[in-house]
């Protein structure tokens, strides 16, 4: 089997990657995410754009010759404005806020290069979110302190909680990386699963 990369440092997405059995190697993507944002939003890309072009670009920005690479990007779309990660607190809090009784749409990009391969995805999830109070708000992100999470909410620990609504064909996608269509597309390629 080629030698396959995940294009990420997230661990959320490592640890999804790990469910298949198959050995892979994390890699930071030479890519300057921030720019290719900034120069994204300037041309008015959609939310959908932007995820995919990021995911594409991180995805790129390594050789697949010989190797399987696996990029993602992951973002909220509030009514066409785009929540990414936080990074702080106070900025964790206003997102809440934001999205307290209203629906939103996560999107989970991802792109697979596998030689002359290429495989995408823009997988949506829609939540509805409880109607929360300030005291809540600032309660759940002491507990989780999701900072490094598009939307602020960590599915997977307490943030299950905030939601009245989950819409999804795969609960995995919102971790970070849709294992039901990428583990298709790995046995497409020709990799066993639970072998490595």
């Amino acid at each position: 089997m080629k030698p396959l990369i995940l294009a990420s440092t997230s661990i959320y997405r490592a640890e999804l990657l790990q469910k298949v059995g198959i050995p892979f190697s994390a890699q930071k993507p030479i890519f300057d995410e921030d720019a290719a944002k900034a120069e994204l939003v300037s041309l008015n890309k959609s939310p959908l754009e932007l995820a995919e072009a990021l995911s594409q670009g991180k995805a790129h920005s390594f050789s697949s010759d010989g190797r399987t690479i696996i990029a993602g990007d992951q973002l909220v779309d509030f009514n066409g404005q785009v929540l990414g990660k936080s990074g702080s607190f106070e900025k964790a809090f206003h997102q809440l806020k934001t999205l307290s009784g209203k629906s939103h749409n996560l999107i989970t990009a991802v792109t697979i290069l596998s030689d002359e391969h290429k495989f995408h995805i823009n997988h949506l999830t829609t939540l509805t979110m409880k109607n929360l109070t300030d005291a809540e708000i600032v309660s759940y992100l002491k507990k989780d302190q999701p900072f490094d999470c598009a939307g602020s909410y960590k599915i997977e620990k307490h943030g299950l909680i905030l939601f009245d609504e989950i819409k999804t064909d795969d609960f995995s996608a919102i971790q970070g990386l849709p294992m039901i269509w990428i583990s298709k597309k790995l046995k497409e390629l020709g990799y066993e699963f639970f072998i490595g």
